[in-house]
């Protein structure tokens, strides 16, 4: 590319190699600062000695807006940081203007909800009485009914249910313990289960204390989850977090506290909760456009 000794590029993968960095990490490095440096020489930047953070921060500006994949940028980011700390260990710099650089934030996208079809078919449509339809009907009650994480729900013990109270016991993210209702429909999918098909399909090896097994009687995982979804939707296809966010989405549609429903969903930060309410926004802004006159 014809960068010229003031990069001193040749310099830095040297000490990559020195360092016993694989080939292939190496021709990465160098292909990362290759590009910003062209990317900067359009704008008159020559050299790493002219380079600001305003200057880095464009340039991850620039690859967000064009729509490169937040792995990519991240793995430039961190290119491009280790280079200039080269540059100071061996004297070409006095500061990194990478020294703080961070990624900009990418615009958040909205959760994907499941329609109404879909969850009629999760929810209401007839699968028969064997064992593995009973277990699925419980699967998706559960984590529609509670808006559990597919791991969360993977977690629960038998102990985990108090029917008496319509709560479930849930180990979340960091090992954090909530408890939230479940709907009495839900509660009586998962006492049919373990009263009518759990103890036809587990064997000497299954976990005695699991709630859900799969068909092979170990404890059921989250890719069991996922495939049962793809069996039971005929059309489209159903992830098992987008029913944690259509239950989201119905509670602040429905007018619940975002304090409650992140209490529910065992969210660390509020700001993370009110995700949903620009997910009604949107719906709204939708059903308006498609149904009133002028919309």
């Amino acid at each position: 590319m014809g960068l010229g000794s003031q990069w001193h590029l040749d310099e830095f993968v040297a000490t990559l190699r020195v360092q016993d960095r694989s080939p292939a990490t190496q021709r990465a490095y160098r292909t990362d600062v290759e590009r910003f440096a062209a990317w900067a020489g359009e704008s008159g930047v020559d050299g790493p000695s002219t380079v600001t953070h305003r200057v880095l921060r464009g340039y991850l500006t620039d690859m967000t807006t064009r729509g490169d994949a937040r792995s990519s940028i991240a793995r430039r980011r961190a290119s491009l940081r280790r280079y200039f700390a080269w540059l100071v260990e061996h004297g070409h710099l006095t500061q990194s203007p990478a020294a703080r650089l961070m990624a900009p934030p990418t615009p958040s996208r909205l959760p994907t909800l499941v329609v109404r079809e879909q969850l009629d078919v999760l929810l209401d449509e007839d699968w028969g009485d064997d064992e593995w339809a009973v277990r699925d009907r419980a699967v998706c009650e559960v984590l529609y009914g509670a808006g559990l994480r597919v791991s969360e729900l993977c977690d629960l013990d038998v102990g985990s249910v108090d029917f008496h109270g319509g709560l479930l016991r849930v180990m979340g993210k960091g090992r954090k313990e909530r408890v939230v209702p479940l709907h009495p429909r839900g509660l009586r999918a998962v006492a049919r289960w373990l009263e009518e098909a759990r103890d036809d399909v587990i064997d000497e090896g299954s976990p005695s204390e699991a709630l859900f097994v799969n068909r092979r009687g170990r404890r059921l995982g989250p890719r069991d989850v996922r495939r049962m979804l793809d069996q039971r939707v005929t059309r489209g296809h159903v992830h098992p977090h987008a029913l944690r966010h259509t239950y989201a989405t119905h509670l602040v549609e429905g007018g619940a506290d975002l304090r409650v429903v992140q209490e529910l969903l065992g969210h660390e930060s509020l700001t993370t909760t009110q995700l949903y309410t620009h997910v009604s926004k949107s719906r709204l802004q939708r059903v308006h456009h498609q149904t009133h006159p002028r919309g």
